[in-house]
């Protein structure tokens, strides 16, 4: 079966067209990629501030739908989903947006029509697509499945199931808009950021939890990307980021230097999407923030991995198991 899945973020939209393969015993089914495609668009811009999706931000973001409209019905794509995320929860202009996706499905003759899915559910399926493939990859839970978006971050503790979960509303893009006016940020601008990780972290430690975990599991562009940094690739290789282990220092050291750089210095990177290049610091910020809490209850030891298995594939997965 081709399934197709879409996930329109705050800050990026990203395709996944795969073949899914036959359950296993344990009922889980592999993908296999057909394209796999990403292109910031940033159409949470200003949704913090206005509480409204800005008008050439949908105009970008429908721009690139049609494209993977296209594609999809190009590569007959059988069974399809379309989430979106965050700035659309936020927005009060999102019927413009759902009204959009659906005219520019519907010109490739596919009826399509976008999910704006709550917190809960995009934490679910952040861990199904994130936890695919980790036991038999040798890396024991539980879990804390952390997806780190541009409006959002997503936090689920489990092993087989989603055990606790909760939707943070800080990300690369919030807190950016927030926060980070300098280049590189003031430390007065890194220190108000850090309240609101630090409130946000709160109230995900008494609702997930961070003790007892067997891994940490990071996920999105940002994580990537200071995963890319922590590495000192030569560049973006998803083959060598995807299952990395790193130690919660390197993330720490790799996340500060990321912090702590100026624009040009971030844009020289030669991993460094550009459509992130202005928005790193604040999601760096986060995920350092992060990973030292949970080293705090949890001890220097656990590790942290990266996956390039996310929300998309999770999507992907429940396209297929859709009732038609």
């Amino acid at each position: 079966m081709r399934v197709g899945a879409v996930d329109c973020g705050t800050n990026s939209i990203r395709l996944l067209v795969a073949d899914v393969g036959e359950p296993d015993e344990h009922g889980r089914s592999a993908l296999v990629d057909v394209v796999r495609r990403t292109e910031v668009v940033r159409l949470g811009q200003g949704v913090d501030r206005t509480g409204t999706l800005d008008p050439e931000a949908l105009r970008r973001t429908l721009a690139v739908t049609d494209e993977y409209a296209r594609s999809c019905a190009e590569l007959g794509v059988e069974a399809m989903r379309f989430v979106a995320t965050s700035a659309s929860r936020d927005a009060s202009n999102a019927e413009d947006f759902v009204t959009g996706v659906q005219r520019a499905f519907a010109a490739h003759g596919l009826e399509v029509s976008p999910e704006v899915v709550s917190g809960t559910e995009e934490a679910q399926l952040s861990f199904a697509g994130a936890t695919a493939g980790l036991a038999e990859a040798g890396v024991e839970g539980p879990y804390l499945v952390v997806d780190l978006g541009g409006g959002s971050t997503e936090l689920v503790r489990g092993t087989d199931a989603v055990y606790e979960e909760i939707s943070l509303d800080i990300g690369s893009v919030r807190l950016s808009e927030r926060h980070f006016f300098s280049d590189p940020p003031q430390p007065s601008e890194v220190e108000a950021a850090r309240w609101d990780i630090a409130e946000a972290l709160d109230r995900a430690e008494t609702r997930v939890g961070v003790g007892g975990l067997g891994a940490i599991i990071g996920l999105a562009g940002t994580i990537t990307t200071v995963t890319a940094h922590a590495l000192r690739l030569e560049r973006y290789d998803s083959a060598r980021i995807h299952l990395a282990r790193l130690t919660p220092e390197q993330v720490l050291v790799a996340a500060a230097e990321i912090v702590s750089a100026d624009r040009d210095t971030r844009a020289a990177m030669p991993y460094m999407h550009p459509g992130r290049v202005d928005v790193i610091g604040a999601g760096a910020l986060i995920w350092h923030d992060l990973v030292a809490r949970v080293v705090e209850v949890t001890g220097p030891s656990i590790p942290v991995v990266t996956s390039e298995k996310d929300i998309l594939d999770g999507i992907a997965l429940s396209a297929a198991s859709a009732p038609a």
